[in-house]
Formats: structure tokens, sequence, C-alpha cells
């Protein structure tokens, strides 16, 4: 005795594979829109494409006294200069962020601190380049 489903036979056992195809097979070999009726459609001529930052700030989460740009900002810089680089002055901030290879314009905002001064952190030397910091931590 064969054992099989009795509910439906083999043309209707396909027809559901077919169905459920781009579910079993995931993202990586076609994603569940392999069929294409469920691909999306494109936005119309007069409607805007679809984003995932609406206007406004980019980030819901921004410290009181910054907007996201600042925020944003203030990350890109603190992205070429190192923890071995503070304290450091003026001098030691530069040679390290050409150490990360700093993009001109990054290099050029840290010629503008003055000399002779140490600074602990990015924040301090946000603060030097005349930018504002958050008003209040947590």
């Amino acid at each position: 005795m064969e054992r099989g489903s009795s509910k439906h036979g083999p043309r209707v056992d396909e027809q559901m594979s077919r169905e459920v195809s781009g579910l079993v097979q995931g993202p990586g070999t076609g994603g569940s829109r392999v069929d294409e009726s469920r691909v999306p459609e494109p936005a119309g001529e007069d409607q805007p494409e679809p984003t995932t930052a609406p206007a406004g700030e980019l980030r819901t989460g921004a410290p009181k006294g910054m907007s996201s740009q600042d925020v944003e900002r203030r990350s890109r810089l603190g992205r070429f200069i190192t923890m071995a680089a503070l304290p450091g002055d003026r001098e030691a901030l530069i040679a390290n962020a050409r150490d990360n290879d700093a993009p001109a314009d990054i290099l050029a905002e840290l010629g503008r601190l003055p000399e002779g001064t140490r600074y602990q952190t990015v924040s301090e030397v946000w603060a030097a380049l005349g930018h504002k910091n958050e008003t209040t931590r947590w």
C-alpha cells in the first residue's frame, strides 16, 4: 500500500509547491519575490519615491542641543580620531587623522584648532571647532 495524501492529487500538490516556493527558497536564492505578482510596483509619476527617512530630523534619538546633522558630522570626525591620539594637541590629532586616511575636509577642520591646547575627547575637539555639543546627557 502506498502512503500519500488522500485529500488532493499530484496536480494540486505541484500547484501548492509553486505557490510557496518563494517563501521556502528564502532571500539568498531568489527571495520571497520570485513570483512576479509579489514584486512591488514602482512609484507613479506624480508620487514621491519611497524613503526610510521622512522629512525633518533623520534620527529621533538626537540629544538635546544638537540636530541629527550635528550628530552625524561629529561622528564622522570621531571616525578618524582614534583613542590613541587622545589626549592630544592639534598636531597629534592631525597626524592621527592622516594615519586613518581622513579626507581633506576633516584635516582642514583639525587645522583650525588652536595650538597648544590638549583635548581629552572628540566632543572637546568638536566644541573647539565652534560646534554645539549636547546640553544634557541622558
